[in-house]
């Protein structure tokens, strides 16, 4: 078993920044691959990043250059640091862990950027 616990999210001005963690315990050691994703009012949920156990990143293409994935394996944290916030990137972010027996999920965090 995984847990996991998102935050950092919160109300931030087009343009703007936030940072979100993702704190994962129990059968960490099995995590292999941790990736991030949203979901906006009405609308399914999409994956936004994914890092390997090695720290290799990808990006889906409506945030390249503007956010960057990232992992620390000793404190068992994803981070996802967002700039040039806009106003399409109000969701509610989700972290996920996927390890050989399945995948797990934070509970999700609420961004919300202003016009």
């Amino acid at each position: 078993q995984v847990q996991l616990v998102e935050s950092g999210g919160g109300l931030v001005q087009a343009g703007g920044s936030l940072r979100l963690s993702c704190a994962a315990s129990g059968s960490i050691f099995s995590i292999n691959y941790m990736r991030w994703y949203r979901q906006a009012p009405g609308k399914q949920r999409e994956l936004v990043a994914g890092i390997s156990r090695s720290g290799y990143p990808n990006y889906t293409n409506s945030v390249k250059g503007r956010f960057t994935i990232s992992r620390d394996n000793a404190k068992n944290t994803m981070y996802l640091q967002m700039n040039s916030l806009k106003p399409e990137d109000t969701a509610v972010y989700y972290c996920n862990a996927a390890t050989d027996t399945g995948d797990y999920w934070g509970q999700g965090t609420q961004v919300t950027v202003s016009s």
